[in-house]
This record gives structure tokens, C-alpha cells and sequence, in this order.
């Protein structure tokens, strides 16, 4: 029978951790080294703070002779409903107090409409069936009520122009999503930033990056490709990617002028879809082919 994730059920898994490794006569240290972890991940498993995936359970009883114990009871995941490679970072990103998203192609996941989650999930490879994208769809919406909160956790999203003027799912779709943002932004619960296409290259140009900080542990990063994403803990690593994103945001628009871009750009969509479903709008193509020679 399947345990379920739930923090005791962590606290739980932790402490058997602790006491495996203790019995081995190994630090976190000298753990952390035998199956290639950061010391601060195994703090971070024997606290309950965070999951260990099934792969690294395995590691780790296999390290410690713990028989499959550690395999086991292993809390289960929820649904496949988010991408394996954001499992890590979705577990901090619950936690964090303060989250600094840069985006290049498309609207951060938390800030996305239902309506603009569906046109990215459908465009999925492979495809998605229905219900695998309802459920994914609800899983992403569950993730952004970390911004139903007055205030916790701040949130700065920085973004590609590019983003604003992709039209994923039609401009019915992105006039609504941009005009989410606005609303966001006017009540401060996202500082909003646009990367303008004048700026040329930058220090962020070569993808996405999720930067998190928290009360009690160290800052994050998470990078993420294609069916890729990778969560950084090494210290000068993410020192780095802060630094990075500071000189990005050095070279982006203020909260104001990007707030009125995308009205701009909200209100461009908006009429597009008016005419798209104006009654008796003759079709440009269609004209061009009885326009005379």
C-alpha cells in the first residue's frame, strides 16, 4: 500500500534515514560523497523538508545496506501531473519566500491562465489525452495559489518580450493572460519586468531560470530545457545566477512602463479577436485571390 506524501510521512522516512546512516558510521558528509549528493540534500531528506525521489531512495539503502526499508516506505508521489524534472524545484517553490522568475518563450507556469495552460499542454510531445491535460491543468493552478497570500512569497517575473508577442492559443487567449498579469502587477503581488527586443543580447539570453529564497535554508536555482531541469544548491552557482539576473533586470523596463506595454499589447490582441469573429469579415486570403491581376 502506498504511503502517503505528507510531512510526517517524511519526518518519518528522515529519521529511519538518520539512524541507517548513523549505524554505518557515516556523516552527512562522508553519506552525501559515497552517492554523489550534496551534503545539504541529505540534511534537507533526514529533516523532512524535502522528498527524495524513488532513484535516489535506492542510493541511499543500497549505500546503507537498509534491506529496501528506505524504498519501501518511501512517501508516493502524487499523480504524474507536472513534468518529472520539476518535481525538485515544485517541492521548494512551495516553501519559498521570495520567487524571481525569468522567462524567454513563454508565461511563467504560475502566472498562466487556465485558458493558456490548455494551449501549451495540447502542443505537448508526445500528445496529452484529455484527461491527462485537465489534470495537468489543475496542478498548475493549484501551484499558483502560493499567490492567493497578501504578500508571501514575493514575486518578481522577468520577461522575454518575446513572451508578450508569441500568441499562444490566439489573441483571445493572450489578451486575457496579459490583462492577468496587469491585475497582478497593479496590486504588487508580481513585480513585473519586460526585457524589450531593443536590448539586443543579455545576461540571461540563454534560457529560463527560477531563483528562490526561504526563511531558513539557502537560496536556490533551477534551470530548466527541454524535458530537462536541473536545481542548483551549490553556493557560487547560485550566487551567480542572482548576479545574473541582476544585471538582466539592470537592462529591463520598470514595473510601470511594463505594466503599460502589456496593456498595450492586451489591447492589440483584444481587437484582433474582435475582427476575427466580426460577422461577414471577408477573409484577407480570399480577397487577395479576386483582387484583378
Amino acid at each position: 500500500m502506498a504511503i502517503e506524501d505528507t510531512q510526517e510521512a517524511r519526518a518519518k522516512w528522515g529519521e529511519e534515514l538518520q539512524q541507517l546512516r548513523a549505524k554505518a558510521g557515516l556523516t552527512q558528509a562522508a553519506l552525501a560523497e559515497l552517492v554523489i549528493m550534496s551534503r545539504s540534500l541529505i540534511a534537507h531528506f533526514e529533516s523532512g523538508r524535502r522528498r527524495p525521489t524513488r532513484p535516489d531512495a535506492e542510493r541511499l539503502d543500497q549505500a546503507l545496506g537498509g534491506g529496501g526499508v528506505l524504498v519501501r516506505f518511501l512517501p508516493a508521489k502524487e499523480t504524474r501531473d507536472i513534468g518529472e524534472h520539476f518535481e525538485r524545484a515544485k517541492e521548494f517553490e512551495r516553501q519559498a519566500t521570495e520567487i524571481r522568475e525569468f522567462a524567454s518563450t513563454l508565461v511563467p507556469g504560475i502566472l498562466q491562465t487556465e485558458a493558456y495552460m490548455r494551449a501549451v499542454f495540447q502542443h505537448a510531445v508526445p500528445p496529452k489525452t484529455a484527461e491527462a491535460c485537465d489534470r495537468a491543468v489543475v496542478a498548475r493552478l493549484k501551484r499558483a495559489r502560493i499567490l492567493d497570500g497578501p504578500q508571501s512569497p514575493m514575486v518578481w517575473a522577468l520577461m522575454d518580450e518575446a513572451v508578450l508577442r508569441r500568441p499562444v492559443g490566439g489573441p483571445a487567449v493572450m489578451a486575457e493572460q496579459l490583462s492577468h498579469i496587469v491585475e497582478l502587477g497593479e496590486r504588487r503581488r508580481v513585480h513585473t519586468h519586460v526585457l524589450p527586443f531593443r536590448v539586443g543580447a543579455h545576461a540571461l539570453g540563454e534560457g529560463m531560470l527560477m531563483l528562490m529564497r526561504f526563511e531558513e535554508l539557502p537560496p536556490i536555482a533551477y534551470v530548466e530545457g527541454w524535458k530537462t531541469g536541473k536545481v542548483w544548491d551549490l553556493l557560487s552557482r547560485v550566487e551567480q545566477a542572482f548576479a545574473a539576473y541582476d544585471l538582466a533586470l539592470g537592462d529591463a523596463m520598470s514595473h510601470q512602463e511594463s505594466l503599460d506595454l502589456m496593456r498595450s499589447v492586451a489591447e492589440g490582441y483584444e481587437h484582433e479577436a474582435q475582427r476575427a469573429h466580426r460577422p461577414g469579415r471577408v477573409s484577407p486570403v480570399w480577397l487577395a485571390q479576386i483582387q484583378p491581376q
